[in-house]
C-alpha cells in the first residue's frame, strides 16, 4: 500500500510488543505500507503509558521516530479548537485525544488511510464532508 498513513495507538503497540494478540497482522501490515505512517503527540502519549511495563519497547518507540517507520505530525496551539470540535461532536462514543487529532490532522492533511485497530470507533468517526476512513489492516 503506498501513499500517507496516519497510524493510531493500537499498531503501533502490537509491533512493539510481540505478546500482544494483534502483533503478527500489524508487523505484517507494516512491511506494506510503503509511505510514511504519520502520527501525533498524543497517540505517543498514549503507546507510552500502554507500554509503561516495558521499559525496552518504550525505548524503541522513541527510537521509530529517527526515519522511519513512523513520522510525527506538529499540533499546534491554533489546532486545539478543531480537536475540541471533534472532542464534542464525538462524545457519546467517548474518543480519546488521540482519536480526535488523528482526525484533525487526517483532515488537514488530506490523509483517507488509517492503520488502526480501533474499528468501533474509526468505522463511526468521520472525514470532512463526511467522508469514511479507509481502514487497515
Amino acid at each position: 500500500m503506498s501513499g500517507r498513513v496516519r497510524v493510531d495507538t493500537g499498531p503501533i503497540v502490537a509491533n512493539l510488543s510481540e505478546s500482544y494478540e494483534h502483533h503478527e497482522a500489524c508487523v505484517e501490515q507494516l512491511r506494506l505500507v510503503t509511505g510514511p505512517l504519520l502520527t501525533c503527540w498524543p497517540v505517543i502519549t498514549e503507546a507510552a503509558w500502554l507500554l509503561r511495563m516495558y521499559p525496552t519497547a518504550v525505548a524503541r518507540l522513541l527510537a521509530s521516530f529517527n526515519g522511519r517507520p513512523f513520522e510525527l505530525a506538529p499540533l499546534k496551539e491554533a489546532d486545539f479548537p478543531r480537536i475540541a470540535a471533534i472532542l464534542g461532536r464525538y462524545r457519546s462514543l467517548g474518543i480519546q485525544l488521540a482519536d480526535a487529532s488523528l482526525v484533525h490532522l487526517a483532515n488537514r492533511e488530506g490523509v483517507e488511510i488509517m492503520f488502526t485497530l480501533d474499528r468501533r470507533d474509526f468505522g463511526v468517526l468521520r472525514l470532512s464532508g463526511g467522508k469514511k476512513f479507509h481502514l487497515i489492516p
